[in-house]
């Protein structure tokens, strides 16, 4: 009976993680219509087309902060302890480092403007980064 519930739990860990990744790809495809879509795939001024994107990129990615829950839920105590230290050192780089930035640019502080596209590019990479020291520390 036990081996039947390792196997059910396992097989159901497999379909979160897929359907996250399947969320995951979505998210990204409606965020790169958005983007690239003025210009490339109609004209920019025809701002009902930008905002249809701009719409399905918000509700697809709901789909996905939904998906990424329904994931969290389906992994054992250990991995969710480590997603979510992962997550809080996230969220502290984010605001902090944001926050930084922010006051820094109100100082006259900063030379060069930053792309916005940095700090998701940067919370990505500390979120990797804790996910994996995590998985270390918890061998």
């Amino acid at each position: 009976m036990q081996a039947h519930d390792e196997t059910g739990a396992y097989r159901d860990s497999i379909e979160t993680t897929v359907r996250l990744v399947i969320w995951t790809l979505a998210w990204v495809a409606t965020l790169a219509l958005a983007r690239f879509g003025p210009g490339l795939l109609w004209d920019s001024r025809q701002p009902v087309a930008s905002w249809a994107a701009v719409t399905a990129n918000l509700v697809v990615g709901i789909g996905w902060i939904v998906a990424f829950a329904r994931f969290l839920r389906g992994q054992d105590e250990l991995q969710r302890k480590i997603m979510q230290d992962a997550l809080a050192i996230t969220l502290g780089a984010g605001w902090v480092g944001g926050f930084t930035y922010v006051v820094a640019n109100a100082a006259d502080l900063v030379v060069h403007d930053v792309d916005v596209a940095v700090l998701p590019a940067l919370m990505g990479v500390v979120y990797v980064v804790a996910v994996i020291a995590g998985k270390i520390r918890y061998r």
